[in-house]
């Protein structure tokens, strides 16, 4: 490993991410531990998961080291970067399965683009110039009326601390008054979780002119849910993390990271994205600075304020499925919902264009000979667009990207049947709402003429509806695994929906089936429930006993 000075002084506060233990990881025996990332390339092809406990920081690092792969991924010369060989396709897929091929990552190629081809010190956490990911510039710009310095607080660094009078608490107790230091470790992971989804509105307020706005843009990936390919290691996740190129992504001007460019002009309009380090990792919509302990081990304070107020880029982010607004207009990206599970999402991701939604960009061009093994992860922070934070999530599907539609006509069909599943499974749900809400009524207030039309209270839903989906949704989930296979691909989709849902109302009635109002009620909200069986799929066992 070569040297690299040390800038700001020899007494400084340092933390090198290069070889700092910071990642969570488990490699293929089980083992757990943590690596820099200078390990973490040279043992890529060890490691299983990444297994960082703050999903959008791990949504946010992915993206970083697929930047850092498409650097480092490389054979006889040739760079999986490289802008001229991308102008045509076949020849970078080419090239990416020779990359594959390989295995793993090329330790002296890893090791030159860490300590050779990015300039020193800037993957230290706190080097006083070019701190990792951060603008040292915010310690003079960032200051109270009497021109002394006016930090953020390490609480509004870190996700789930309130902030504020407020604030509210997600995962911890802690209080403006008396912040709690954070291990170095946890502060990166984030700070990279600001970058990707800090919230819009008040910030810390940041003076570059006569002006001193205290307001800024969401992040790039706020409320949103991200995808990813994964593989069974992480060599072969992160090389199929560099997304193709794109024709609305700049092949032309020379494509830095963060860490490898100059600091930009907060003021300017922002810099081109480039292919594909640029698009992974330039897209942040804020600025951080960490402040250290004395002895660099952990943060005791941190500036989190505005880096730019120009409008972001139209071009998508590569991980996001991208919906269609119904009343036309720009595609966005599919927000995340802590209460929705993944199945729910596949046929989104396996069709090219589901009608509502075209799925992730980094799910083309992905090698056929692989498909099969191929699993999505998928990492979500359920947010408002401005400062809310409900909760994140992250799951992981078996392997099913060999469905695909486009690779094969087995995969085309699979797909179509999956997304058959998923529209039986909301479609029944659908009904299921409002069976629970019709059982309800007719239990509590039921019309004089039992032929009558029932019109349903909006304000009055009743109970019932909320825990029959609290429990129809597993069962569903259940069942849709059961149906996503190739023996089950001409099998009826809606009766065993309908058969999670009947059992799903019995459990939120409960004990008020007995009585003969409700036993009525029942049936009633039964037949509703068969009734959205198609008649081509309806049996003659059927009832609504």
């Amino acid at each position: 490993m070569a040297e690299c000075c040390l800038k700001g002084g020899g007494m400084a506060a340092r933390w090198d991410l290069r070889e700092q233990p910071w990642i969570p990881v488990r490699f293929m025996d089980g083992a757990t531990g943590r690596v820099g990332f200078r390990e973490l390339f040279h043992r890529a092809h060890e490691i299983e998961d990444v297994e960082l406990p703050v999903p959008p920081a791990a949504s946010g690092l992915l993206r970083v080291l697929a930047a850092m792969t498409a650097r480092v991924a490389r054979v006889d010369g040739e760079r999986l970067d490289d802008r001229e060989l991308a102008e045509d396709i076949e020849d970078w897929l080419a090239l990416r399965d020779r990359v594959l091929a390989q295995g793993r990552f090329d330790g002296k190629v890893v090791d030159a683009y860490f300590d050779d081809e990015v300039p020193c010190g800037r993957f230290d956490l706190f080097d006083a110039e070019r701190p990792f990911l951060q603008d040292p510039r915010l310690r003079d710009e960032c200051l109270d009326a009497k021109g002394n310095a006016n930090p953020s607080g390490v609480n509004k660094l870190v996700f789930g601390r309130p902030t504020g009078v407020n604030g509210a608490v997600l995962f911890g107790h802690f209080t403006d008054g008396d912040p709690v230091p954070v291990p170095a470790a946890e502060a990166t992971w984030h700070m990279i979780a600001q970058l990707y989804y800090g919230p819009s509105g008040q910030c810390t307020p940041r003076r570059i002119t006569a002006d001193k706005p205290g307001n800024g843009l969401a992040g790039p990936l706020r409320k949103s849910v991200s995808f990813h390919v994964w593989a069974e290691d992480l060599f072969t996740t992160l090389v199929l993390a560099v997304p193709g190129p794109n024709d609305q992504i700049d092949l032309d001007e020379a494509d830095l990271c963060p860490w490898e460019e100059e600091l930009p002009n907060p003021l300017a309009p922002p810099r081109p994205l480039t292919w594909p380090g640029r698009w992974l990792t330039g897209r942040a919509r804020h600025a951080v600075l960490l402040e250290p302990s004395a002895g660099g081990t952990h943060v005791t304070d941190a500036y989190v304020t505005w880096s730019t107020h120009q409008p972001p880029s139209a071009a998508p982010d590569p991980h996001v499925i991208l919906d269609m607004p119904k009343a036309g207009g720009a595609p966005f990206a599919r927000a995340a919902d802590q209460q929705r599970a993944l199945w729910r999402d596949l046929d989104a991701l396996l069709l090219k264009d589901d009608g509502q939604g075209q799925r992730p960009l980094c799910f083309e061009y992905l090698p056929a000979q692989r498909l099969t093994d191929l699993r999505v992860r998928a990492y979500g922070f359920d947010q408002d667009g401005q400062q809310r934070d409900h909760g994140w999530f992250e799951a992981t599907t078996p392997a099913v990207l060999g469905w695909l539609e486009g690779v094969s006509d087995e995969g085309d069909a699979m797909a179509l049947h999956i997304a058959r599943c998923h529209q039986a499974a909301e479609q029944v749900g659908e009904r299921l709402e409002y069976a629970a809400k019709l059982a309800w009524k007719l239990a509590t207030d039921p019309p004089e003429d039992t032929s009558a039309k029932v019109t349903l209270d909006r304000k009055r839903p009743g109970p019932w509806a909320r825990t029959a989906m609290g429990h129809y949704w597993p069962a569903a989930e259940r069942v849709f695994w059961q149906l996503a296979t190739p023996q089950q691909l001409d099998a009826p989709a809606y009766q065993p929906f309908v058969t999670a849902a009947l059992e799903s109302l019995d459990a939120a009635m409960g004990a008020a089936r007995a009585d003969l109002r409700g036993a009525r009620a029942r049936s009633r909200a039964r037949a509703a429930l068969h009734a959205v069986i198609p008649h081509s799929q309806r049996t003659v066992t059927q009832s609504s006993r």
